[in-house]
């Protein structure tokens, strides 16, 4: 049978079936979309499953870490190397045998005009000896200058009471004793003649006090038979002329006292002394080990160094002015150096010679004397208690000859 549609109903007939058509194309794109989301998924979670693996030991972490076998570390690596050279050798060898000494003088309290006792100062000292149940110490004579009480801080930290031996102003020289009970090191002497420029030294004390005890510092022998004025009364003036050893070791205020060594660990040296100004680097000086020998003998034997003393007070003829040289001593013009006798101690050697004041010395035993310091090396350098001297003075414009006998005193 044949259905006749009317134009309206052909044109609806045709919309519904279209929209039927799009309603199917629409259900199976979905179902594609899902089919292909869900393989994606599948296959990424496989690869992570087969990768993660050889991920791990790269993967940062902040509580360990990984070398190249995969194996955690959970710690840093250190190496304990322990070095020993020809210096720590040598260290090692003297260094328990320097100690700190501490002065501790008497002083009055100003406002309650009371004495009391307390630290003027420290400096370091050497163990030399052991006899008995004593112990002997090498320092300088500044250390020890003026103390009430003296004290040495062994090694260990170990104090121990402290008596003077004896002292020597002109060499800056000291020895103290303590008692031996805790004493385990001696420093050896070495040869301070057999010392080379350019040879390693070592210094070893206590600079600026003992919260730096023990200090080493190296350096080489600069310098050797140097000769340093000093003055010893502090009255501006120099007395002295201090044979000693120069280094580039650095030696401070309190390393006074303290050993200067060699490379083989033998004492060589006494640090004494250091030109401290802001333009000067690197000169400090020590006192021969060779001179200290026996400076210290005596100072054991006797408690002080016997000197011989001629009895006369001195005065630099360059410390004089001109008009007195001429109108005065009535010197030639030629005649600029020589030592003017300011007094004449009675009874004394240069007494009994016949010795006058204003007397100027300008030669003893053939050796020309230039100043005050020429002629106490010479009296205490090249002569012994008991010689005769002979002397040229000029007196009065005249050069006058003298035999004097020396004998033991404390001054010239």
């Amino acid at each position: 049978m044949n259905t006749h549609y009317s134009p309206l109903q052909e044109r609806l007939k045709k919309e519904e079936e279209e929209n039927k058509r799009k309603a199917n194309r629409k259900g199976g794109n979905k179902g594609g979309y899902f089919v292909s989301a869900l393989a994606g998924v599948i296959a990424g979670a496989l690869i992570m499953w087969l990768l993660l693996p050889s991920l791990v030991g790269q993967l940062p972490s902040s509580s360990a870490a990984s070398d190249g076998n995969n194996k955690i570390q959970t710690s840093i690596d250190q190496t304990a190397t322990e070095v020993t050279t020809d210096i720590t050798k040598a260290v090692e060898k003297v260094s328990d045998a320097v100690v700190g000494i501490t002065n501790i003088q008497e002083v009055t309290d100003f406002w309650n005009q009371q004495s009391m006792e307390q630290e003027a100062g420290s400096g370091s000292g050497v163990i030399y000896k052991v006899e008995g149940d004593k112990a002997f110490v090498i320092t300088n004579y500044h250390v020890v200058e003026n103390a009430k009480q003296l004290e040495v801080t062994l090694a260990d930290g170990t104090k121990e009471k402290a008596s003077l031996v004896g002292s020597d102003i002109w060499t800056d020289l000291a020895v103290v004793s303590i008692s031996s009970e805790h004493v385990d090191t001696v420093a050896e002497f070495g040869d301070s003649d057999v010392l080379k420029q350019g040879e390693t030294v070592i210094a070893i004390g206590n600079p600026l006090g003992l919260d730096f005890y023990g200090s080493v510092t190296t350096g080489v022998i600069s310098g050797k038979d140097r000769a340093v004025p000093v003055d010893l009364n502090a009255d501006g003036y120099e007395d002295w002329e201090t044979e000693v050893l120069q280094t580039d070791a650095a030696i401070n205020p309190g390393n006074s006292g303290g050993a200067l060594i060699n490379i083989a660990g033998d004492l060589i040296g006494i640090n004494s002394m250091k030109i401290a100004e802001s333009t000067i680097e690197g000169l400090g000086f020590a006192i021969p080990i060779n001179t200290v020998i026996p400076i210290i003998e005596e100072l054991e034997r006797n408690g002080e160094v016997r000197r011989p003393t001629m009895g006369i007070g001195l005065l630099d003829l360059t410390d004089v002015p001109a008009f007195y040289q001429q109108q005065t001593l009535q010197l030639p013009e030629e005649v600029t150096t020589g030592v003017v006798v300011s007094e004449v101690v009675q009874g004394s050697p240069a007494y009994r010679a016949g010795v006058k004041q204003y007397d100027v010395v300008i030669e003893m035993d053939g050796v020309k004397i230039e100043n005050s310091i020429d002629l106490r090396q010479h009296l205490y350098n090249e002569t012994e208690i008991g010689d005769t001297i002979q002397m040229k003075v000029y007196r009065q414009g005249k050069i006058v000859e003298l035999n004097l006998k020396l004998t033991e005193g404390t001054n010239v």
